[in-house]
């Protein structure tokens, strides 16, 4: 005869750890942001990202006809960065 006990916490934190993880890679699949997705993304208005870091040559703009694209995962990365620089008052 076969007997399995199961633990039913461990499974549950597997399952809610492996969903994270898929739900973080579904939230990523977007390859470019416009502004307006930038903007949602960052919760900063159009006037102040341009008065704060759009101008930072490290930052990742591509000009396309009239339309600017930033790479969705390089400017995660720049933003992280940039906001660690900035002071904390």
């Amino acid at each position: 005869m076969l007997n399995i006990q199961v633990d039913q916490t461990s499974i549950e934190k597997h399952f809610q750890e492996e969903l994270k993880k898929h739900l973080e890679e579904i939230s990523n699949r977007t390859v470019f942001w416009d502004m307006k997705e930038l903007c949602r993304q960052t919760c900063m208005s159009e006037p102040f990202i341009k008065e704060h870091f759009f101008f930072d040559p490290r930052f990742p703009k591509y000009r396309v006809g009239r339309k600017w694209l930033f790479p969705a995962r390089e400017t995660e990365k720049f933003l992280y960065e940039w906001l660690k620089e900035q002071p904390s008052h």
